[in-house]
């Protein structure tokens, strides 16, 4: 598989994401009392259906099914797909809300491809290769360059956090910096602000589970970042049979640019 053929497939899933985006959608709550709508389960389908011929060995872990109970086992290499990241900004139509396809190999992620397809942005990376930027004109990419997180050296760092969570936990870490700015943002565009080096660091003090943070985490280290827990491991995958937690939840992590902050 090559990263073209993964970049198709997120703008695919986000044209039908767009489509719908436009309608008067409905939204349910699922058992998690997290918001759903129809554009998370169109995207969804796009993405394992396309990602099931280009690698038809390499199991899928996606949120939607994952919600309803279908995990799959996974072996050293498998995607993790959140189709619509930022339900609740697609919900509030603020268009801060992307589709992600990560890949993961002996716990690392190692390729990924963030698309924001109400801003006409596309961030990918990959190990090997690096970390880019493009923007989506139909289904095209066009101005793709590649990207690097930036030094920390100056007098303020800035901070981006979720638009949609935070709290006092954030702010009594973030003590031990000097924050000039804080830019709150949505889903996993998060990740690629700190990877194309529009900020410096991503704290993230509450609840994510792995298709959440997997492909935002393989452009960030492919870009030259770092992603670490609190106990300044680095964020590793494939977690299950978790003592306190359940399968695929991630602990408490931040996002470092520049790995000499962690």
């Amino acid at each position: 598989m090559v990263i073209e053929e993964l970049l198709a497939v997120a703008i695919a899933a986000g044209a039908e994401i767009l489509r719908i985006y436009d309608t008067d959608f409905a939204v349910r709550v699922k058992d998690d009392s997290s918001p759903v709508t129809e554009a998370d389960e169109a995207a969804e389908a796009i993405i394992v259906e396309a990602l099931g011929r280009l690698a038809p060995d390499v199991a899928i872990v996606a949120e939607e099914a994952a919600s309803a109970g279908q995990i799959p086992a996974t072996d050293k290499s498998f995607f993790l797909v959140d189709p619509l990241d930022g339900s609740k900004e697609f919900i509030t139509r603020n268009g801060e809300f992307t589709v992600n396809i990560g890949l993961i190999e002996d716990g690392a992620p190692v390729l990924g491809v963030v698309y924001a397809p109400a801003l006409g942005r596309i961030w990918w990376g990959a190990r090997e290769s690096g970390a880019f930027h493009g923007r989506v004109l139909g289904r095209a990419i066009s101005d793709s360059q590649p990207i690097r997180v930036r030094g920390s050296a100056g007098t303020g760092l800035d901070v981006v956090g979720s638009r949609s969570h935070g709290g006092s936990d954030v702010d009594g870490w973030l003590q031990r910096f000097q924050v000039s700015r804080f830019i709150a943002a949505g889903s996993s565009l998060k990740f690629c602000l700190v990877a194309s080096g529009e900020a410096d660091l991503y704290p993230r003090l509450g609840r994510t589970m792995e298709w959440d943070t997997a492909a935002g985490d393989a452009i960030l280290r492919a870009a030259g970042g770092r992603v670490e827990t609190l106990l300044g491991d680095l964020l590793c995958y494939g977690k299950r049979n978790q003592a306190h937690d359940t399968d695929f939840a991630n602990p408490h992590f931040v996002a470092f640019g520049d790995p000499a902050l962690a």
